[in-house]
């Protein structure tokens, strides 16, 4: 047997780059790295003389990095990911909010945390964590319950094993997720005899698993006894590249769709089985449809409660649940028939037992009637009194009317979700939202992600003020790379979401906007300078016209825009109708009388809670 001696970051390194896609590139992209102790004398040196054969990419932030990564694997559909390296310590331990966003949305990204010595001969050494009852402990076991596989690289020779696990996890359709390489600093510089058929390039297949016949079938007389079936179409349909056989198979039985936050845009918004978001932030024609349904099929969804109305809104009392996903957690959540296999394999198999069946059991013209609604709503108002501010839903609108085939919307938290969820008329691939997790401080990164993974899509970034101050840093990152995206900031002076929450459950606003919160000067913070110190192209728009000019004129450019406009805190995007009751537990006891009253109605809505059969 040959062996090549090299040190494990060495080693890491060359079997990170030999690893393949079918389509001949290499699954991981490349490495995201801030170095420090830990990482940088090991794997810093290893990635350098590396080069080009798996490119490394200095970020400003680890969380952000990692979201940076995570977006990019999200956006490729997951058929290719990006690594991400940090010292040990803070710059580890930035990283576990990621790695949960990341876990929450089965979504691959490779982290690989410096970690303390192996041999343990300077400890504590600077950063380290101790636990004084296990000497085993390091700040790095923070990601045990958020990564898909863990792994401790504590001698040279345990990469032999260690990785194939994690490139197994990294591409299974089922388990996939980040993967948490914790990597003891001494080990990186530590070298050993390595096989070198171990570094051979490999090729790793997204397999497609077949669903049970018998599953199948079982299904299928469902849907052909049911009377108004429905299929909620969720994120593993865009996983599992099922967009067109979706299409085929609600058009050719009649099953009309309705769509989860992940699996929005799977479906043209103009196809006429898209009947729109379902849920908390649905839209009437699909929120009736779910209502009135007797037979649910999810298919790669995982149920959430936004997609459910907190489970009381599939509320026919002859309902049936049915989840068709590659994951058997997912399939067989609350008690639904579960089918286990590949969403465009599973819908295949499911048309072809069904033969020429057709439901046709919905109304085409409810789906027409709702869009109508929204065109009105996200129109510019122009007979708004003195100082009048738009609303989020007009803003929505103006980035729609410029926007083309090519144009994705991506947000994460806050008002916008939300709002583009219920209003946004996305083309097909046209929408990328994380609310898996829900992260605030993802957009600004996430939109780099996005665009370094689809170069030719025009990429519009809508971001808060409250998410936008807690993460924008990798904005210099785009500029310096020269990746240009849009981000459209709307500014209400702090969280108008979570404040329209606190008083439609009774509260008193309170320490959400900035007129609510202790402070002995409210803030005047100028986001167009912000944002133009970091190099990006800044304005900001005083007029929903003017965003319009704005936005069409950030496509010129080559690196980001930053389109700064104030907007409305008061009114949220449900004033278009729609939406559904929420879940969020009221106080039992309070003194104010708001807040007992707002317990009567949670009491009430409770009696439609359907969480399991």
């Amino acid at each position: 047997m040959k062996t090549i001696r090299l040190t494990a970051a060495q080693a890491m390194v060359r079997y990170v780059a030999a690893q393949m896609t079918e389509d001949g590139e290499r699954f991981i992209d490349g490495v995201w790295a801030i170095f420090g102790h830990g990482n940088v004398a090991g794997l810093g040196e290893a990635l350098e003389q590396a080069g080009n054969q798996l490119p490394t990419w200095r970020g400003q932030n680890e969380q952000t990095m990692a979201h940076t990564a995570i977006a990019y694997a999200k956006a490729r559909k997951r058929r290719r990911a990006m690594a991400v390296t940090s010292s040990i310590g803070p710059g580890a331990t930035n990283m576990v909010t990621a790695a949960a966003l990341a876990h929450v949305n089965r979504l691959p990204v490779l982290l690989i945390p410096g970690d303390v010595f192996a041999n343990r001969a300077p400890d504590p050494v600077l950063q380290q964590v101790e636990d004084f009852d296990d000497g085993t402990v390091s700040a790095n076991d923070c990601f045990r319950p958020v990564s898909r596989y863990f792994d401790r690289i504590a001698r040279p020779e345990q990469l032999l094993t260690a990785l194939p696990r994690a490139f197994r996890v990294l591409t299974d359709p089922a388990a996939c997720g980040p993967v948490t390489l914790s990597f003891c600093q001494d080990t990186q510089a530590e070298a050993f005899d390595y096989p070198e058929s171990f570094f051979e390039p490999r090729v790793w297949r997204i397999r497609r698993p077949e669903p049970d016949s018998r599953d199948v079938a079982d299904v299928a007389s469902l849907i052909r006894s049911s009377k108004s079936p429905v299929l909620v179409c969720g994120g593993g349909v865009v996983y599992s590249e099922a967009e067109e056989t979706l299409s085929d198979f609600a058009t050719r039985h009649g099953i009309p769709v309705i769509e989860t936050q992940a699996g929005k845009s799977a479906l043209s918004q103009a196809h006429p089985m898209n009947f729109g978001a379902a849920g908390v932030d649905g839209a009437e024609s699909a929120n009736k449809l779910a209502e009135a349904a007797d037979l649910v099929i999810g298919i790669g969804t995982r149920f959430q409660d936004f997609t459910t109305g907190s489970w009381a809104l599939f509320k026919n009392p002859d309902r049936k649940l049915v989840s068709i996903n590659v994951q058997s957690y997912d399939a067989d959540k609350h008690g639904a028939i579960g089918v286990v296999g590949d969403a465009r394999v599973c819908l295949e198999r499911l048309s072809s037992a069904l033969g020429d069946h057709q439901s046709g059991a919905f109304d085409p013209q409810s789906r027409l009637d709702w869009l109508a609604k929204v065109d009105a709503h996200c129109s510019a108002r122009t007979d708004g009194p003195d100082g009048y501010l738009p609303l989020d839903a007009e803003v929505i609108g103006a980035v729609q009317r410029t926007a083309t085939e090519k144009t994705i919307a991506m947000c994460a938290a806050g008002t916008m979700p939300g709002a583009l969820k219920l209003l946004w008329q996305a083309p097909q691939g046209g929408y990328h939202m994380e609310y898996g997790y829900s992260c605030m401080g993802y957009e600004i990164a996430g939109a780099m992600g996005i665009k370094l993974a689809r170069p030719d899509r025009d990429v519009v970034c809508f971001v808060g003020d409250g998410s936008y101050m807690m993460a924008n840093s990798e904005l210099a990152t785009a500029v310096m790379r020269r990746v240009p995206f849009t981000v459209v900031l709307t500014d209400n002076r702090g969280f108008g979401c979570i404040n329209r929450l606190q008083m439609g459950t009774g509260g008193v606003q309170f320490n959400n906007l900035y007129q609510s919160s202790n402070v002995e000067a409210q803030p005047d913070i100028d986001f167009v300078a912000h944002a133009a110190a970091m190099g990006a192209h800044a304005v900001k728009a005083k007029d929903i016209a003017a965003l319009e000019v704005e936005i069409l004129a950030a496509r010129e450019r080559e690196i980001p825009s930053v389109i700064v406009i104030d907007t409305d805190p008061m009114h949220g995007p449900g004033e278009a109708g729609g939406g559904h009751w929420w879940d969020v537990a009221v106080p039992e006891v309070s003194a104010r009388e708001q807040v007992m009253s707002a317990r009567e109605g949670y009491i009430t809505a409770l009696k439609d809670q359907r969480a399991a059969d």
